[in-house]
């Protein structure tokens, strides 16, 4: 009976725990990337064009919907409101970038340009996908 007592018990690593840690950790790395791209995520198939670049992430994204809507920082607007919106902020510095949908005309980007610059916007860019890439 006494050499039950003084048998060295096997450590054991217990792997549950390790994986709720592991999970928690990818979850909240998917969350954070994520919150790093700037489009809401309306947008699917914008237009393409052979020197389309890279540029850093706009300070204000202006998605132009199909129906002709504006959505800008999750609500819809009209361009009247986005000159307003645009009038109260400091735009020496304000990246602005339009995006739009393939099938958006090009009057309703010129209208979204026409609220911009009117709300003293100079940095204007046009989202784009490069035709080279996948």
């Amino acid at each position: 009976m006494t050499m039950r007592y003084l048998e060295t018990r096997k450590a054991r690593i217990e792997i549950i725990p390790m994986i709720d840690i592991m999970l928690f950790l990818l979850v909240f790395f998917i969350m954070v990337t994520l919150r790093m791209i700037p489009s809401s995520g309306h947008l699917t198939k914008l237009p393409t064009s052979s020197t389309a670049i890279s540029i850093p992430p706009p300070k204000l994204l202006v998605e132009i919907q199909p129906n002709g809507n504006l959505l800008v920082e999750n609500r819809v607007i009209s361009p009247a409101q986005l000159t307003a919106m645009l009038l109260h902020r400091d735009n020496s510095k304000t990246a602005i970038t339009i995006a739009g949908d393939q099938t958006v005309s090009l009057q309703q980007v010129m209208n979204v340009i026409d609220a911009v610059k009117a709300g003293g916007g100079t940095e204007i860019a046009l989202a784009a996908r490069n035709s080279s890439a996948p």
